[in-house]
């Protein structure tokens, strides 16, 4: 992929239009579907029907309007993506455009490699636990297992990170999932479980979340391979237990449902539900019509799709070398 034509030069043009005031994402989130082979007790996604889903030339229109608005980053989602037929056409689209990522719970990962290795620059493959703990969670026995032989085939030829959910069940264990991807020599990636009112609420309680932030923050600080940044442990602990909330700026990211639709005005709030379909919309004139201002002290979450870009700065050299140049340097390494 041309990285440095289609992400980093695209993101100075973008840099040059917000000086005039235009909002515009650089990273969008795609859920190709919902359907799943696991049963995620704190998802959702996988309870919903899935209707009729884009076709491969939909989903070039979508990723073209993607571009023509500026985006940089593409995140593929589910669901589980891989039971898609055509999930390896629909990332080769996406790598031509796009800083191309996928989210995948692992359990056909080892099998289907091949088939997307080329096309991806991100992988994260879900692990909410060690062993048993990750198998009740998601439901179906042997995913943890299938997860971890998918992560130690996909790394020799990918960047892979471990995605892991917080949960009230795991946040004891979540000092055991980043030596797990020691050993894997792989990175890992936290979520705090967001109670969807679809789903079991699993959210962990305020005492035993913040002592568990502490701790990857001190992880993190000490060296850990945790892909969130300082700031976003710093961030959760000063709104959530302080008082002193994060300017979230929703705007940044641009979800898409699996039939093409706008998810407005972000992930959670309306609980990912699609409004128009991206190409057939003037994409520019509905982000600048938005009045985004009423979101920017939600605080109700801590997607990082939403907090690490809100908290992103160009004068913070810290986050620019772990953000840009460790991304790019890792991709250069592979």
């Amino acid at each position: 992929m041309g990285i440095f034509q289609n992400v980093v030069l695209r993101t100075l043009k973008r840099k040059i239009r917000e000086l005039s005031g235009e909002k515009m994402p650089f990273i969008a989130g795609h859920k190709l579907l919902y359907s799943c082979n696991l049963r995620c007790s704190m998802c959702p996604f996988w309870r919903r029907e899935d209707g009729k889903l884009l076709t491969l030339e939909e989903e070039r229109k979508m990723m073209d309007s993607l571009v023509d608005l500026g985006v940089s980053y593409m995140g593929f989602e589910g669901g589980e993506p891989f039971l898609r037929r055509d999930l390896p056409e629909i990332l080769r689209l996406s790598h031509s455009r796009f800083h191309t990522s996928l989210v995948t719970n692992g359990w056909m990962l080892k099998e289907k490699l091949n088939s997307v290795k080329d096309y991806l620059d991100y992988l994260f493959v879900s692990l909410d636990g060690v062993g048993e703990t990750h198998d009740r969670l998601r439901g179906v026995r042997g995913s943890f297992s299938k997860a971890r032989e998918g992560i130690e085939a996909a790394s020799k030829v990918i960047p892979v990170s471990i995605n892991s959910t917080i949960t009230s069940e795991n946040s004891s264990e979540a000092g055991m999932i980043v030596d797990l991807a020691e050993q894997l020599n792989v990175h890992v990636s936290f979520q705090i479980a967001y109670n969807y009112s679809a789903a079991e609420k699993m959210s962990p309680s305020a005492v035993t979340l913040k002592e568990t932030i502490m701790k990857l923050l001190e992880m993190k600080k000490h060296g850990a391979p945790i892909v969130d940044s300082r700031e976003y442990f710093e961030s959760i602990l000063s709104s959530w237990y302080n008082g002193v909330g994060w300017k979230c700026k929703p705007w940044l990211t641009i979800n898409i449902d699996p039939q093409g639709r706008a998810v407005l005005p972000c992930y959670v709030l309306n609980e990912y539900t699609g409004s128009e379909k991206v190409w057939e919309t003037d994409l520019r004139k509905t982000w600048n019509s938005m009045d985004w201002k009423v979101y920017e002290n939600c605080n109700r979450c801590a997607l990082s799709c939403y907090l690490e870009p809100s908290l992103f700065s160009w004068r913070n050299p810290g986050m620019v070398k772990e953000r840009i140049i460790d991304n790019i340097a890792s991709y250069v390494k592979i």
